[in-house]
């Protein structure tokens, strides 16, 4: 797959218009090259009310904790506080029967809500960029997933443990390259992670495997087709979620039955994530659907992460462990 941009590459500063100039936020920064980009964009185009979050996974060892150091060397050089905490994602993988990548994120956004209740700041800002999205995109896609293959918004409001979060992610039109380039002409330093060239990652083979197939198949570059589609599925899905009024942690049979398909599936796809499930696939939807029909032949669905959906009084509702997608 060629290495350059779909999109001419910008001059000047990267675009964190996103971002309101004046409020407190969190930076989840890894200390990768498009983590500290972004930091450094913020700091350059006039924010200074940050705080740097930074979480060692436990999988990289001595790598891991260089990492840490050299984002807490960052925030003392630019006069930033930093809260860096350490977790054993491998057990809690195993704990939760999850995979490694999930199990990472449900760490990495604990580790968040703890920083944002600690520090009273509701505003986290994460440096998910174009490539991402177009990588999302596909693997929900591939992963049958079904609803949910909008991919990740610029702003998104989450509750995680308890903690109401605002996400920004003011670099989703923005592409890998770009941030190189930019890193580059600003002589930014930043860490190499010798992870993401590992085969282990499903979001790694389709990077650099799965992609770079398709591309050449083709004769073009896909990843701006699949970003556009991400981006046209997502303004869809807001639509959808505009138009639902089922938001508790409960979902009413009867109102579920009244939709049209595609608003039940969306309508169970946004509950389980609001319950935190993760690896929803479309035969989970589709099987939580089941319980819907008067009659229904089953009252209990299986989850992933020790869960489980269970219609009863007309109500669905979700019993066990905890995740979170």
């Amino acid at each position: 797959m060629p290495k350059k941009s779909p999109k001419p590459e910008r001059d000047g500063a990267l675009p964190i218009a996103a971002v309101p100039r004046n409020r407190r936020i969190l930076v989840g920064v890894s200390g990768g090259v498009d983590s500290t980009a972004l930091l450094h964009a913020l700091v350059r185009q006039g924010f200074r009310k940050i705080t740097v979050l930074h979480l060692d996974h436990g999988l990289r060892g001595a790598a891991g904790a260089g990492d840490a150091r050299f984002v807490k060397a960052l925030g003392r050089r630019l006069k930033l506080p930093v809260i860096a905490a350490r977790a054993d994602v491998a057990a809690l993988a195993g704990e939760r029967k999850l995979s490694i990548e999930t199990a990472g994120r449900q760490a990495r956004y604990a580790f968040f809500a703890r920083a944002a209740r600690q520090t009273r700041c509701r505003t986290l800002v994460l440096a998910h960029h174009a490539d991402d999205q177009a990588e999302t995109f596909l693997f929900n896609l591939l992963r049958g997933g079904g609803s949910g293959l909008g991919g990740m918004r610029p702003r998104t409001v989450r509750e995680i443990d308890g903690v109401p979060l605002e996400i920004l992610r003011p670099w989703l039109s923005v592409w890998r390259a770009e941030i190189e380039a930019y890193a580059a002409r600003e002589k930014i330093r930043f860490r190499e992670d010798a992870s993401n060239a590992s085969m282990e990652h499903t979001r790694n083979r389709l990077r650099t495997r799965v992609l770079p197939m398709l591309s050449e198949a083709l004769g073009r570059d896909v990843r701006q087709s699949l970003w556009r589609a991400a981006e046209v599925l997502s303004a869809q899905q807001e639509w959808m979620d505009e138009s639902l009024a089922l938001d508790g942690e409960e979902l009413p049979v009867a109102a579920l039955r009244a939709l049209p398909e595609a608003l039940q599936r969306h309508a169970i796809h946004r509950w389980l994530r609001r319950s935190r499930t993760p690896q929803i696939s479309f035969a989970l939807v589709e099987s939580i659907r089941a319980l819907i029909p008067p009659g229904a032949a089953t009252a209990k669905v299986n989850l992933p992460g020790g869960k489980f959906a269970r219609r009863r009084a007309g109500r669905l509702f979700i019993e066990g462990g905890k995740g979170m997608d």
